[in-house]
């Protein structure tokens, strides 16, 4: 596989039609800034929790951010 893929789980229980996709787009722009960082080979499958769409941007781009960082060293090992 040539490219990192995502892909996004967000639920009913997230929040309404609205608030899910605010959450979607979100979490694509996040993705973007790590496909720059680390373009080949990776399926990543990301699950939104409850109240993710109350969330500060800059809380979920860290949080987000993190989480991806730890993936990468554990498959880099």
């Amino acid at each position: 596989m040539s490219h990192a893929r995502f892909g996004f789980i967000v639920g009913k229980t997230v929040a309404g039609a609205v608030g899910r996709n605010l959450v979607k787009r979100r979490l694509r722009a996040i993705a973007r800034e790590l496909l720059a960082q680390h373009p080949s080979g990776y399926t990543f499958v990301v699950r939104a929790q409850t109240g993710a769409a109350t969330v500060e941007w800059n809380r979920l781009r860290e949080e987000f951010l993190n989480t991806a960082q730890l993936a990468f060293k554990k498959v880099e090992k």
